[in-house]
């Protein structure tokens, strides 16, 4: 999967899926420094994913402030063939000054194994250790 820098930053397009329904995201920002991965409520509205009275909040601290999100999981997360399943994400408003859509955060990398290659733009799977030795 290739990498677009925009204003010196990683984007990507990822994949939701709900049920038979999918929804293509092209301005989700690679977030190493995030631990979740987080998507905007208003976009994933349009899978009919949306907050309940039920669902657990949380409040998110970053570079540009905290904001208060919403625990859910989603079907399907992918990026290029890289795809997880019942993936834990958090909803919020995103009005960061900027079109973003979302943000993969180290708990995607993590669970799916990839490689971050920024030299290249590039993300792909870890390949395993050869055993031959």
């Amino acid at each position: 999967m290739r990498i677009r820098l925009e204003d010196r930053l990683p984007f990507v397009s990822v994949i939701l899926g709900r049920g038979p329904n999918q929804l293509v995201l092209d301005q989700v920002l690679l977030d190493t420094g995030s631990a979740a991965t987080m998507f905007s409520v208003d976009e994933v509205g349009k899978l009919g994913l949306a907050p309940e009275p039920f669902d657990p909040i949380r409040r998110v601290v970053g570079v540009g402030g905290s904001e208060f999100v919403v625990s859910k999981r989603i079907d399907r997360l992918g990026l290029g063939e890289i795809e997880l399943q019942d993936f834990p994400i958090q909803l919020g408003a995103m009005n960061y000054g900027f079109p973003i859509q979302g943000l993969l955060g180290t708990d995607f990398f993590v669970q799916a194994g990839v490689v971050l290659d920024l030299k290249n733009l590039k993300v792909y799977l870890d390949k395993p250790a050869s055993s031959e030795g």
